[in-house]
């Protein structure tokens, strides 16, 4: 009989406030494939893309692929047991697991190095079981060594909104003499913050919260502007104070939001999009430019591990019980976690 464990397990896309995640004692999975490990979990940070999931926000892109499903999909742990062609992690082993599960590594976006565009790509928590859970699988290929100064619950949200932000900055070419606009900040902006300013950037930070504007200026943004429903008379103060920026990057899941972003940059300046959103009444004539910005690849995730050890990155979390999924979600709906919330088993 097969060993078993705790899991907060979805079973009926549902409301929140209905408390869908269920609390159940279900089978303990075991190393089947080649290069799999089992991963004892210490910690998985709960993301906003966990809520539209469990809601059925994200139904019509086919996300859950399948139900029951346990969510959760920035995780870390201890690797307990290792299946066949395992060479490079060894048992006892700290390492994290972030969205991208696993890829095709072989085809036209993984032979460039752009594996987490793989059409073939499994996403954690969602086409496989998740984190919120004692136990997870994970593949040697795709999980990234842990060093002993970062623990385990501020790691983990490396493994989504740190690996969102790194490669939100990235794509917004930051450098010393241009300002980027950063727009939503809370688990993935509070960090783009700091790692834009790492490259020399002035930051502008902008949300609706004075929590998260007071947050901001702690993480060393060099300006922050509240922003109002008045887009223009966000733009105005914008303009005052910093006049149209180099770069905006939208963490805020609001098309308005998105708008406000794409007027706030100069002509030729670009806009990062790490949500989904539409983009209307583009300025073609000005010739800005939209990137769309997804996780990131293995290289990604080993690169920005090793600027968090580096630079103190400093991750701020909140920690829960593992039963506790469903409140801490729907403190996460109302905007009530300051930055990001963790759960541990």
């Amino acid at each position: 009989m097969a060993e078993k464990m705790q899991a907060m397990v979805l079973k009926k896309l549902a409301p929140i406030e209905t408390r869908p995640l269920k609390l159940m004692s279900i089978d303990r999975p075991a190393p089947k494939r080649k290069g799999e490990l089992l991963v004892e979990i210490g910690a998985c940070g709960v993301c906003r893309s966990n809520l539209h999931l469990i809601e059925g926000d994200w139904k019509k892109f086919g996300t859950p692929s399948h139900l029951p499903v346990v969510p959760g999909h920035e995780v870390v742990g201890v690797v307990r047991q290792t299946g066949s062609g395992v060479k490079k992690i060894k048992i006892g082993d700290r390492v994290g697991i972030q969205p991208l599960f696993s890829s095709c590594l072989h085809w036209e976006y993984c032979a460039a190095g752009r594996e987490n565009l793989c059409e073939s790509a499994e996403i954690t928590g969602e086409s496989v079981q998740g984190g919120y859970a004692e136990y997870i699988l994970g593949l040697e290929e795709f999980v990234t060594p842990i060093p002993d100064n970062l623990d385990s619950e501020h790691a983990a949200p490396l493994f989504c909104p740190g690996i969102t932000a790194y490669k939100a900055v990235k794509a917004s070419d930051p450098a010393a003499g241009r300002t980027v606009g950063i727009f939503g900040i809370g688990g993935v902006g509070h960090l783009a913050i700091q790692i834009a300013k790492m490259q020399d950037a002035r930051v502008i930070a902008t949300s609706r919260a004075k929590k998260h504007l007071d947050l901001s200026r702690k993480l060393g943004a060099d300006n922050v502007i509240a922003y109002q429903d008045s887009q223009e008379q966000f733009l105005e103060n914008l303009k005052k104070e910093e006049g149209l920026l180099d770069s905006t990057i939208v963490f805020a899941p609001s098309d308005d939001v998105i708008d406000t972003a794409i007027k706030s940059v100069k002509k030729g300046g670009t806009v990062v999009l790490g949500v989904l959103g539409n983009v209307t009444n583009f300025p073609t004539f000005e010739e800005k430019i939209v990137k769309g910005s997804v996780i990131g690849t293995r290289k990604d995730m080993a690169d920005l591990v090793e600027l968090a050890c580096k630079s103190g990155l400093k991750v701020v979390v909140e920690t829960h019980r593992l039963a506790e999924a469903n409140e801490v979600l729907a403190k996460l709906k109302k905007s009530q976690v300051e930055a990001r919330a963790v759960l541990v088993p």
